[in-house]
């Protein structure tokens, strides 16, 4: 899976003092996430993300969070296309805040950062501004700020229901395979689906719980998901006939 690290090449904390003459032009392309071949999604964006891509989990206990597959071969997003435009229906959260982010600061503070290698980011006042003439933040600042801070709360519910399929043993390591016209096959590993063997035979008071948390509807999200994975193989710009069909073990 990708090192999403990749995407931010110069994060700094944004402050009045050095960032107070900067502006930022609006993203209009993704060429920053060209090679990122996967990207975390928040469980409230699994409804709208399952109809486009594929969402599995990736990680650890400790940081096990669901990823949405946006390729199959490392270093390449089927859904941005040679000019940069995104290819697909729906954008991830992930990747519309940047080039904002939160930094964390110790292990409780968290920062709002900036990727200044961001071809947007200027100090010739082209799109919107950070900072007013008195040092204040803009409307435009508070508005990526509230988006970036909804977002990690957001994200903090996500790990909590992760965590919920993680105790309950939901999860199995899976690898995906992707036979090509050549007859060669591309693999995916290091990802983790739902079982559902284990899934049907989940004590009656868990799912219950699970029930009341809305959190059936994102398992069955991320099975229908699954089912966009051939789908994804034809997203390149090129592509005008179907390739074999990817499989998940």
């Amino acid at each position: 899976m990708t090192d999403l690290s990749t995407m931010y090449e110069t994060v700094s904390p944004i402050n009045a003092t050095v960032h107070g003459d900067v502006s930022i032009k609006p993203v209009t392309g993704f060429e920053f996430a060209q090679k990122i071949n996967s990207v975390p999604v928040l469980a409230t964006e699994f409804a709208a993300a399952a109809s486009d891509m594929a969402l599995v989990f990736s990680g650890d206990d400790e940081e096990l969070l669901p990823v949405a597959l946006l390729g199959v071969t490392e270093n390449k997003n089927l859904y941005v296309n040679d000019s940069g435009q995104w290819a697909g229906r729906y954008v991830p959260a992930f990747l519309r805040r940047y080039p904002f982010i939160f930094a964390r600061d110790g292990e409780e503070s968290l920062t709002l950062c900036i990727d200044e290698s961001y071809n947007g980011f200027n100090h010739e006042g082209r799109g919107e501004r950070l900072f007013d003439t008195d040092g204040e933040r803009t409307q435009y600042l508070e508005n990526m700020l509230n988006f970036v801070t909804e977002y990690q709360r957001q994200h903090s519910g996500t790990k909590a229901f992760c965590k919920r399929l993680s105790d309950l043993g939901l999860l199995e390591p899976a690898t995906l395979s992707a036979p090509e016209e050549s007859g060669e096959v591309r693999r995916l590993v290091g990802f983790q689906v739902l079982s559902r063997q284990k899934f049907k035979a989940i004590d009656e008071s868990k799912l219950i719980e699970m029930f009341r948390r809305d959190e059936l509807e994102l398992c069955y999200l991320h099975m229908h998901s699954l089912k966009n994975i051939g789908i994804q193989l034809n997203k390149t710009a090129d592509v005008t006939e179907e390739v074999p069909a990817a499989t998940i073990q």
